[in-house]
């Protein structure tokens, strides 16, 4: 079967249009959200933090998957949040649940980072 053609594209000017689009988005989630760039100061903070901490490199990229998976859940949860915002600002059961659901989501994600940094923390000091 043909591949249908995309509205960005195929091949390596989709990879192009792709990224381009990753960028704005990142660019609006840190122009607009403040938990986004709180979040993404504690990266700043932790990631040189993680050399030192991590024993193994197995370990390095675990500490620094958290941060990701962190600021992942927090860019999701932003999209929820603009989007249920787009479609009406009144208040609605529905809308409370999805931007609800997106916060726990967050914290949820940064549970993990609590957990797997506080627990090599811990191995490291002791």
């Amino acid at each position: 079967m043909k591949d249908v053609l995309k509205p960005n594209g195929l091949g390596l000017k989709r990879v192009f249009k792709a990224s381009y689009c990753s960028y704005l988005g990142f660019k609006a989630a840190f122009k607009e959200e403040v938990a986004f760039r709180q979040e993404l100061l504690l990266c700043i903070i932790l990631l040189p933090l993680s050399f030192w901490l991590a024993s193994s490199l197995l370990h390095w990229a675990l500490l620094v998957s958290t941060l990701l998976i962190m600021l992942i859940v927090e860019l999701l949860n932003s999209a929820i949040e603009a989007l249920t915002d787009r479609v009406s600002t009144e208040r609605h059961v529905l809308s409370g649940r999805a931007k609800d659901m997106g916060s726990a989501a967050v914290t949820l994600a940064l549970s993990i980072v609590v957990i797997i940094w506080g627990i090599s923390l811990y191995i490291k000091i002791v």
